[in-house]
């Protein structure tokens, strides 16, 4: 018998294809497409999409909900904006595999300015055991990255220091099983350490043994190399091309400060693709970024994981140091963007509870104290777990990007603090309402192709991302006319107008705009899904 049937809707595949007429029939967890003149089959349960939309679910490349989703499984700021499917392990900094439970602790607390850290059983070691947690516990789908930094923790430590042959093939020995037991590739963070302490070379040793097994190397680049602008950018394309690995930047953006264009960050691209090469990326529509706020600390200061960090942050010969690079780097006294303008999030200590989403400056104004002892005091109080939210992408960047025929969407979205980047919980709608709809910057159908078709294309998923007879029932209906976002740096924590149903393996979770309650998301596996 037949499920459930969506009909009267506007079908937008997700191939680009121009929208048409037809009902969606619902069997189990897969998906047939009707002819609209033909009288759907009896079901349990009817949508009528009349004046709406009907697409497949949306899929993030880029997510910080690794440990997130485990404590909050409903994971409204994402299913509600219509994603049904995302990347996690993101950023290098994903939490399996780890052989001591140990090392795994220390990286939830240096990462938790992050990814959070809550309250969970932190009971796993592999990859195969870790996703394992996912399972049928979540409302919607993961596909898992495996960080360079739990890769080098397990064969070199916390410490920078040069891999080795014996290291390296650790390493891929680790990836291998990884990859293996269900993750689609490997990812980098070159800001985030040990990851970090990664050379070109180490990175394209991993990204081979990656590509030989049809996964990615998916990367935050490298941002202090070189020039600073287009040098990042550079050694991520090399990487894959010493690889012969497809090779993903992530969070693609171009901030005002930059040196250059965005026109010269999209033709880096181009001209690697047409010698080639496969490198692809994805960008998130929204001005404000968000990270922890230990990315302000010079990453020689957090060798050796949390604990070796919070001693250096005490000490103060180190923040004698850290104050003339943050000097040096124009960091501490410029203007917009600066020290100063960081806005604090996901704070703890009951003293502290009245600077959540207030700046860092508000803060050294307060304590009348100079502005690395303020950080470095901070960072000791919360135990390395805030968080910041900080100007990022610039809007003319981001409308020449999603111009661009090869951009996917991606949210770079953070859970964490009571006032998050509002990329968290309006990306999708945005460039459905404002880039598509009121500034016809691109059309619907080929919006919805980079948010279904073309991310699914890149992880390899085979049967989510279209419209069509056997596909996995993810889908999403939305309201063209009336879709938006909500949310905003102020009010970042608002869900969106105009997505109506959100459905998950056959299993409706969104209905009528509201959580159903339902959790039938899983953690896919690279070569099965």
């Amino acid at each position: 018998m037949t499920d459930l049937v969506i009909v009267g809707g506007t079908l937008v595949d997700g191939t680009g294809a121009p929208g048409r007429a037809g009902t969606v029939a619902i069997e189990g967890d897969r998906l047939r497409i009707l002819d609209p003149a033909t009288e759907p089959p009896r079901a349990g349960a009817t949508i009528d999409a009349t004046g709406m939309v009907v697409a497949p679910g949306f899929i993030d490349l880029h997510s910080h909900s690794g440990l997130w989703l485990l404590h909050e499984p409903r994971h409204e700021p994402k299913v509600r904006q219509g994603i049904t499917t995302e990347v996690i392990g993101v950023d290098g900094n994903a939490y399996a595999p780890f052989g001591r439970r140990q090392d795994l602790l220390d990286f939830v607390e240096l990462n938790a300015g992050l990814d959070g850290h809550p309250d969970i059983a932190y009971d796993w070691d592999s990859v195969a055991s870790y996703l394992t947690r996912f399972d049928h516990r979540i409302s919607l789908n993961v596909a898992f990255l495996i960080g360079n930094s739990a890769l080098r923790i397990g064969a070199l430590g916390w410490n920078d220091v040069p891999t080795t042959q014996e290291a390296t093939q650790t390493m891929r020995a680790m990836l291998r099983q990884g990859l293996e037991e269900g993750a689609f590739g490997v990812s980098s963070g070159l800001d985030y350490p040990p990851g970090s302490y990664a050379t070109t070379q180490e990175l394209a040793n991993l990204a081979s043994e990656a590509g030989k097994r049809g996964g990615i190397y998916h990367t935050h680049v490298r941002y202090p190399l070189g020039d600073r602008f287009l040098d990042p950018f550079r050694e991520a394309i090399e990487i894959g091309r010493r690889a012969d690995a497809p090779a993903h930047i992530t969070h693609f953006y171009h901030r005002a400060t930059f040196p250059g264009s965005p026109e010269q960050m999209l033709q880096l691209v181009d001209d690697a693709r047409d010698e080639g090469l496969d490198v692809t990326w994805d960008a998130y529509p929204s001005e404000w970024a968000s990270t922890r706020l230990l990315i302000l600390i010079p990453t020689w200061v957090q060798e050796g994981g949390p604990g070796p960090t919070k001693e250096r942050l005490a000490d103060a010969t180190v923040r004698d140091r850290i104050r003339r690079e943050l000097t040096e780097r124009g960091t501490l006294f410029a203007g917009k963007g600066g020290l100063r303008d960081v806005r604090l999030g996901y704070l703890a200590k009951p003293g502290n509870l009245r600077w959540e989403g207030r700046t860092l400056g508000e803060l050294i104004d307060d304590r009348g104290s100079e502005p690395v002892d303020t950080l470095c005091d901070l960072l000791l109080e919360e135990s390395l777990r805030t968080n910041e939210v900080t100007p990022g992408p610039h809007t003319d960047g981001i409308r020449r990007f999603l111009r661009h025929p090869d951009g996917i969407v991606g949210t770079d979205s953070t859970f964490v603090g009571d006032k998050p980047s509002p990329r968290s919980y309006g990306s999708f709608p945005r460039i459905l309402g404002q880039f598509v709809r009121d500034e016809g910057l691109l059309g619907l159908e080929e919006a919805v192709r980079r948010m279904t078709s073309a991310p699914a294309a890149r992880l390899g998923l085979r049967d989510r991302g279209v419209l069509r007879d056997g596909a996995v029932a993810d889908l999403v209906v939305f309201d063209p006319a009336t879709v938006r976002s909500n949310a905003t740096i102020d009010e970042p924590r608002r869900f969106p107008d105009g997505i109506g149903h959100v459905i998950v393996a056959g299993t409706s979770v969104v209905a009528d705009g509201q959580h159903t309650g339902a959790t039938p998301g899983r953690a896919l596996r690279s070569g099965i899904d």
